[in-house]
């Protein structure tokens, strides 16, 4: 009996500098439908990658569209119950576990990016996206709300009126809007070269430092700015000893900025 094909990809490699990267990838048919089967790929990719952490994560997409949204079979016939355990699981397993990951994730959407394939890229750190590229949370034409955090999270990128504006028409929105929005944070033609290439450039970095800075942000986004306020003094300082800070100090006092080497350490 042959084994069913894996719908995700998780593959790492070095940099010529010789941080670790990974590169997780949906390749589940010519849509990249989320069915049981890819969320427990992701899942299983998740645990792979919390327990064993690269210094920098991309997330993309194999073929002409990143995804064309979730498989409404996994919706059928759900009591109120169930469905609730379905979106209590799913933040558990992939969305904070993605937010939690101690180190930059990237997202790159080449194409059509619909559902719980756009509320995963809004729990990453940084979405590039190519000019062709559109975006929507369609799920009223189910009867249903996104509710992997994808509201929440535009919201918190867009603003609450353009959430509700999105979310409730269930329309397509262009790349461009969405850079104009500040969802996504680049376009590029070429959009897996440079999601790799910004990967890579974030994994050759100050690894704990990127982690204190999602720290930081975090805590604003839970409590505002009086309470990143609060955990930056101890997140921060909690830095000074490190073996990246202080090398990189001396670097900088010995031969100039721009030429420290970061160990993640």
């Amino acid at each position: 009996m042959t084994e069913p094909v894996k719908p995700t990809r998780l593959e790492r490699s070095t940099t010529e500098a010789g941080a670790q990267i990974a590169v997780l990838t949906f390749a589940h048919g010519p849509l990249n439908l989320f069915d049981q089967a890819m969320f427990d790929a992701i899942t299983a990719d998740l645990d792979a990658l919390t327990v064993d952490p690269p210094r920098a994560v991309l997330l993309r997409a194999e073929g002409k569209v990143v995804s064309g949204g979730v498989d409404v079979h996994v919706f059928d016939g759900l009591s109120a119950d169930a469905g609730a355990e379905l979106w209590r699981t799913l933040f558990a397993e992939i969305v904070h576990r993605i937010e939690a990951l101690p180190c930059p994730v990237v997202y790159a959407a080449h194409g059509l990016t619909l559902t719980a394939a756009f509320e995963i890229a809004l729990a990453c750190d940084i979405i590039l996206a190519a000019p062709r590229a559109k975006f929507g949370l369609v799920e009223t034409v189910v009867g249903l709300t996104p509710s992997m955090g994808g509201p929440q999270r535009l919201a918190e990128r867009a603003g609450s009126g353009r959430a509700r504006e999105f979310v409730m028409t269930g329309d397509l929105y262009d790349a461009a809007t969405m850079a104009d929005w500040g969802v996504v944070n680049a376009l590029h033609e070429d959009v897996d070269t440079a999601a790799r290439a910004l990967t890579a450039r974030l994994a050759d970095g100050p690894t704990r430092a990127h982690l204190a800075t999602k720290r930081i942000i975090e805590a604003w986004r839970s409590g505002g700015v009086a309470h990143a306020d609060s955990i930056t003094p101890e997140v921060s300082g909690a830095l000074f000893e490190t073996d990246d800070l202080r090398g990189a100090v001396r670097s900088f006092l010995d031969v100039g900025p721009g030429k420290a080497r970061y160990s993640g350490h």
